[in-house]
């Protein structure tokens, strides 16, 4: 499960998980779904009161409402051979939304064999409470054996979306991405007919508010002169800065940006001399670091780093109390003046 941290309300024990991604959403790895909770985000995911029964929501959504509390959803924690159980996967979201996560992200193309990330968010947490917010993507399609077979047509996006729907058990959806290049590297091809189809479908009440995935700059102001866009989510981490232009960018459009692989997703060790060094500094582990070099890094940032466990929930939590200052980011990295 995947959690994003806010500062504001650090102190308030908010939480989150979500799926680590070792391997393109396999759902063979961490938990199903991922969870963000608020150390860093202000204000909050408060859409409309009474959203949950059709009540019309501005298309606006801001980052001060994104980066209170996140959550979103991946996989599990158990090897595929030794089975997964449900009620391990599900005590995550449980756990967040106790400790104060208002924000799900996860996809129906998060799944394994019969155990679907959005089936489990639903059996855990619906009737979900009013200020639940929970995002969802689309684009990939996956085979029922899990295997990759292309992107989504214009045309595939509304079953994709009803299907969501249908398995999360709402009507409306608060958050959809269009997630871009398959779950590999993302390509420069134009999204503007997918990204209309996606934004027709808000407009016919299916969805609030919209977000993209896996973009280069020149989508997201391709997708921008469509339609108001809430969320990215990219590649970016405390290892690998190469996004930071983008970073950048949502920040000063007040865009809210929510990293993947901040924690190297499985393919880098999250180790080196200036982040062992901070570590040490602090008296934290380096993952807490990456966390909080993160949320000093863009006030746009929401973290999402992923587990699978209620434990490392919790220590990912802390993280987002963790102060870092200007030496720390000396070392670590910051925002060009």
């Amino acid at each position: 499960m995947h959690a994003s941290y806010s500062r504001e309300r650090a102190g308030e024990g908010n939480a989150g998980g979500a799926a680590g991604q070792r391997d393109a959403y396999s759902a063979c790895s961490k938990s199903l779904y991922r969870v963000s909770a608020g150390a860093r985000i202000r204000g909050g995911l408060d859409l409309a009161a009474g959203h949950r029964s059709g009540h019309a929501a501005s298309h606006a959504l801001t980052t001060r409402q994104l980066r209170r509390d996140h959550v979103r959803a991946g996989r599990h924690d158990h090897h595929p051979a030794a089975g997964i159980r449900r009620d391990a996967a599900a005590r995550p979201a449980g756990r967040a939304v106790e400790l104060g996560a208002r924000h799900i992200d996860t996809a129906a193309f998060y799944f394994f064999r019969d155990h679907r990330a959005n089936d489990i968010l639903r059996e855990a947490l619906h009737p979900y409470p009013a200020d639940l917010t929970i995002a969802t993507k689309i684009g990939p399609i996956r085979d029922p054996s899990g295997m990759m077979t292309g992107e989504a047509t214009p045309g595939q996006l509304r079953p994709a979306v009803e299907l969501n729907l249908r398995e999360l058990g709402v009507e409306v959806l608060d958050l959809v991405y269009l997630r871009v290049g398959r779950l590999s590297g993302g390509r420069a091809d134009s999204l503007g007919e997918r990204f209309a189809a996606l934004a027709g479908l808000r407009d016919d009440g299916l969805i609030r508010h919209l977000g993209i995935s896996n973009v280069t700059s020149g989508q997201l102001a391709e997708a921008r002169c469509i339609a108001p866009v809430a969320a990215v989510q990219n590649s970016f981490g405390v290892l690998d800065q190469s996004g930071a232009a983008l970073v950048d960018e949502c920040a000063d459009a007040g865009i809210a940006f929510m990293p993947f692989f901040a924690l190297g997703g499985g393919r880098t060790t999250l180790t080196g001399q200036n982040l062992d060094k901070v570590a040490a500094r602090h008296g934290a582990t380096v993952h807490q670091v990456a966390i909080a070099w993160g949320l000093a890094r863009s006030p746009s940032i929401v973290q999402i780093p992923g587990t699978g466990s209620v434990a490392h929930l919790e220590q990912n939590m802390a993280a987002a109390r963790l102060g870092l200052d200007a030496a720390d980011l000396d070392l670590l990295g910051r925002r060009p003046a």
